[in-house]
């Protein structure tokens, strides 16, 4: 079939991932602005990566922080080190990108990372005009229950788009199911971290490089 729009994942699909010691470090300095500065590691460590709502409440109450403004300290401060990553080269767009020039249907973005990260990306990279739309979290606890797969985000990015047939482009299972949950289809994109992964879902398409789309899209 043909699409008449594509919403890709952002890390490790258009830009490469962030470093995990990035992140570990970044919240470490999140926890040493509020003058914590021996946390438990597994405090730091379920900060870092896959933080939920009760998680920031546990550990919010295990230091007595509030948790709204520990939550907003630690996405600025995640995204200030990402932003250290990309002004370096270390986080850089991927080589195949510019090849999305020429795929003639509008496109956006949807990710689990901040707003305020994805918009750096796109601003500081020189692509924002390649996307029609673009959405991140807010700096809210709340809008972690919103991550992938929760199809919120895919949700408003299609409605923007006006679009009746999408593909969503991953690299995570978690994306994968967020478009089967958004009612659209999905191809999952087969980078350096994920050339040998055994997947437990089960996308539209399984695909090598963003080039690929131009025959999907052709379809």
């Amino acid at each position: 079939m043909s699409y008449d729009a594509v919403v890709f994942d952002n890390d490790g699909v258009l830009v490469g991932r962030t470093s995990y010691d990035v992140l570990h470090e970044a919240v470490q300095d999140t926890f040493a602005q509020f003058d914590i500065t021996d946390p438990d590691p597994d405090h730091v460590e379920g900060m870092t990566i896959g933080a939920t709502p009760e998680s920031v409440g546990d550990v919010c109450d295990t230091y007595g922080l509030d948790i709204a403004e520990f939550f907003a300290a630690r996405d600025r401060t995640l995204t200030r080190a990402q932003q250290v990553e990309i002004r370096t080269g270390r986080k850089a767009l991927y080589d195949d990108l510019d090849t999305l020039r020429d795929l003639d249907v509008p496109m956006g973005i949807v990710s689990s990372n901040q707003q305020a990260t994805v918009d750096f990306v796109l601003d500081h990279l020189g692509v924002s005009d390649l996307f029609d739309t673009a959405y991140g979290r807010e700096p809210t606890v709340q809008s972690l229950q919103r991550r992938k797969p929760n199809s919120y985000y895919i949700d408003q990015a299609v409605a923007d788009l006006g679009a009746d047939s999408v593909l969503f482009v991953g690299d995570n299972e978690s994306d994968i199911r967020a478009a089967e949950n958004a009612g659209v289809d999905s191809a999952f994109i087969r980078r350096p971290h994920r050339r040998d992964w055994d997947l437990n879902v089960w996308p539209t398409w399984d695909i090598d490089s963003l080039d690929d789309l131009h025959q999907i899209c052709a379809v």
